[in-house]
């Protein structure tokens, strides 16, 4: 008889138990049949899901990074604010459970592997983006789609360290507003201009704003 696949309920009650005895006795103390028999699952199960003891650790950014990947290969009427979008997803997941969020936080800064394994994953959300608008917006210069990534990505960092570094919730508000104002100082944040079609169409945009955006902007109001 073989096992049926792990529902998205059995995945969280193993990475809730794997973190609970990380921060309980330490990582390295902490052995795979532990994890297993706390969860409620086999050995093999385990292993099939997850691979090792860091890979549980970071086993909800694989989800997110390809959730991420699905939502961004849907055409976007604004890039910059689809990317923004992106980011709030990932903040909404851990802030919907502060608590474990902040174990595992705890967990990752006390190991200097998975320190390293962390700042590579947060380069993985980095690429993502920036492949993304390279994609996207046809022309756009290597540097503002690295440039306006790399943005995001700290502000996102920035504001979910306030929730992991807790006690408080941070709402999400708090993510919209900073990556609006990272979007303004970009140039490119959606200014709601009108519909109704002129037979002149004068438009003024920011000297920072990076030509492939101003492109974008004048056929969507030409169309």
């Amino acid at each position: 008889m073989t096992e049926s696949a792990p529902s998205s309920a059995s995945r969280t009650a193993v990475v809730a138990a794997a973190i609970d005895l990380f921060a309980e006795q330490g990582f390295d103390q902490t052995s795979v049949e532990q994890i297993a028999r706390a969860a409620g699952v086999s050995r093999s199960t385990f292993f099939r899901q997850f691979g090792g003891k860091d890979d549980v650790v970071f086993a909800d950014h694989e989800l997110l990074l390809e959730q991420l990947r699905t939502y961004l290969e849907a055409r976007h009427e604004n890039p910059w604010a689809a990317v923004c979008d992106a980011s709030v997803q990932v903040y909404r997941h851990f802030a919907a459970d502060p608590e474990l969020a902040r174990r595992r936080y705890t967990v990752v800064r006390q190991i200097p592997a998975l320190r390293d394994r962390e700042i590579v994953t947060v380069f993985r959300y980095e690429r993502l983006f920036d492949e993304y608008l390279r994609g996207a917006l046809p022309g756009l210069d290597p540097l503002d789609a690295v440039g306006f990534s790399a943005l995001v990505t700290a502000v996102h960092n920035h504001v979910l360290r306030q929730l992991l570094r807790g006690p408080r919730r941070v709402p999400v508000t708090v993510l919209r507003h900073a990556l609006d104002d990272a979007m303004r100082r970009f140039g490119v944040h959606p200014d709601g201009a009108g519909d109704e079609p002129d037979d002149i169409a004068v438009a003024v945009f920011p000297r920072r704003m990076p030509a492939a955006e101003v492109a974008r902007r004048l056929r969507a109001t030409l169309a």
